[in-house]
């Protein structure tokens, strides 16, 4: 480059990947939090057929949607196999995860270091939840709201009807 000529500062795409099942208020805070740190963030839900998910995949991305509508660098998608591969087709530099407690970053290190391996070009960012949130995930949430405890302040509001609608018709 020439002395004296700016180089255009590069856009970077984050993804931060995960099942969502359902769309916590812990997963709302990195999503917000993540969306002022990266030019783009795409909330990628992963197609796991081996799952047996609460919630549909189309019901998912619906709710993300609904939440994330304010953030207008956040695009919400699905994807399956690698999430290397999905995030060269991407041009995403970054993969975001969330580290809750220790035991969190003992398997996500190891994604990492596996994601590394597999493509060296993207590196992966831990993010912490806010405080409030440390203890909050999606499995917990559903335990509570199956036995009929408040998930009030766990969700966002039109997460926790659709849960209590999704729980009341299952028993």
């Amino acid at each position: 480059m020439r002395p004296g000529v700016v180089a255009p500062v590069e856009r970077i795409t984050a993804i931060y990947p995960g099942s969502f099942d359902p769309v916590t208020n812990g997963h709302v805070d990195l999503i917000e939090r993540a969306s002022r740190l990266f030019d783009r963030l795409i909330v990628a839900l992963l197609l796991n057929p081996e799952k047996d998910p609460l919630f549909s995949i189309e019901e998912r991305v619906e709710m993300l949607n609904q939440v994330v509508k304010h953030l207008p660098n956040v695009k919400v998608e699905t994807f399956g196999g690698l999430l290397v591969d999905y995030a060269r087709r991407k041009k995403a530099r970054v993969l975001l995860r969330g580290i809750r407690a220790v035991s969190d970053y003992e398997f996500e290190l190891q994604m990492a270091l596996m994601n590394r391996q597999l493509e060296p070009e993207i590196e992966t960012v831990f993010m912490l939840p806010a405080e409030a949130y440390s203890y909050l995930s999606s499995r917990l949430v559903k335990e509570v709201a199956r036995l009929g405890g408040s998930i009030k302040d766990l969700v966002p509001p039109a997460v926790e009807e659709r849960i209590r609608t999704k729980v009341s018709a299952s028993r």
